[in-house]
């Protein structure tokens, strides 16, 4: 039986993975809440991993938000996340952990990408502005892996996926993602009998959208990938994947099917004062799908298990 270890089991990745790890018998999963363990404190993390033979490492811990968290608090966003990862991963190094994977995210390519936005985009033109001191939080540890590969021959992956929405996803009305955010509005809207929901921008730019559960699926997929079958696609010295779904839609596009999942009947106002952010986001996901990935889950039956799942939580998510 293998020890593996899932950084950030309570946040909505991090949960997803430990509900698909939990299905194999082979697997003991080594968990800790941030009570009991503070990923900012680099001692208390070295003794996690110098007290327990761990085998394979999810880094699914982070600091995130949408476009307002991000612009409001950029030095908490660079430092946290910087810190978190250099503590877990390096840990995870000293302690002859030879297996990790490394979850980032696709706001590390350049705001004017070509799109589809491919592996190779990394590191060729300037970041999106709002999300920037996270993207290269980011953009380093995906480096860090990839030295400890070169210099020290260990296996560490990176896997950055696009836009991720799901059961267990924070719905604060202000610092939370796209998605959880028109969730809770459109929810609201509905049980108080509004006529209009306003959402953010013009609604004219595009994102892509994965379920978490499809995400969770496809990083156990490519941890477990032999290292030559991944090697014949991916170089070694750009050992990042993309995860999505190859497919894109409109802010308002989303709007509409968010209408359709919470079964809102209002109007919808774009609100054009705010910022839209990255003109559009879609992932080259070429790659993973050559290895034998396809994401599964499509985004009105996403949206609509989602928001079963916030009905039946609504008193207990997080704000």
């Amino acid at each position: 039986m293998k020890t593996v270890f899932v950084a950030g089991h309570n946040g909505m990745v991090g949960s997803a993975l430990c509900r698909h790890l939990s299905r194999f018998s082979s697997i003991n999963l080594l968990v800790r809440t941030r009570a009991e363990l503070d990923l900012l404190d680099q001692a208390a993390v070295r003794d996690l991993f110098r007290q327990n033979k761990i085998d394979e490492v999810y880094l699914a811990a982070a600091r995130v938000g949408g476009i307002y968290a991000n612009d409001t608090y950029p030095a908490d966003f660079i430092y946290q996340n910087l810190e978190i990862q250099n503590n877990v991963v390096h840990s995870a190094f000293e302690s002859g952990v030879n297996k990790l994977l490394f979850l980032g995210s696709s706001c590390i390519y350049p705001k004017f990408a070509e799109q589809p936005m491919t592996e190779s985009a990394l590191l060729t033109g300037l970041l999106e502005p709002t999300n920037a001191p996270y993207a290269i939080a980011k953009i380093a540890g995906i480096k860090l892996c990839e030295s400890l590969n070169r210099q020290h021959g260990v296996d560490y992956r990176s896997v950055m996926p696009t836009n991720l929405y799901g059961t267990n996803d924070n719905f604060h009305p202000e610092n939370s993602h796209v998605i959880p955010a028109l969730m809770r509005r459109f929810h609201e809207a509905k049980i108080n009998q509004e006529p209009e929901v306003t959402v953010w921008g013009t609604g004219k730019v595009s994102r892509e959208f994965l379920h978490v559960d499809d995400m969770a699926a496809a990083s156990v997929f490519v941890m477990d990938l032999p290292r030559e079958k991944l090697h014949a696609v991916v170089e070694p010295d750009l050992s990042h994947l993309n995860i999505g779904t190859g497919k894109d839609v409109t802010i308002r596009e989303l709007a509409e099917a968010m209408k359709r999942a919470t079964g809102f009947d209002g109007e919808l106002v774009f609100d054009a004062s705010k910022p839209d952010g990255t003109p559009r986001k879609l992932l080259d996901v070429s790659k993973i799908n050559q290895l034998g990935w396809r994401h599964q889950i499509e985004l009105d039956a996403g949206l609509s298990s989602t928001y079963d799942w916030f009905s039946q939580n609504e008193k207990n998510f997080r704000r």
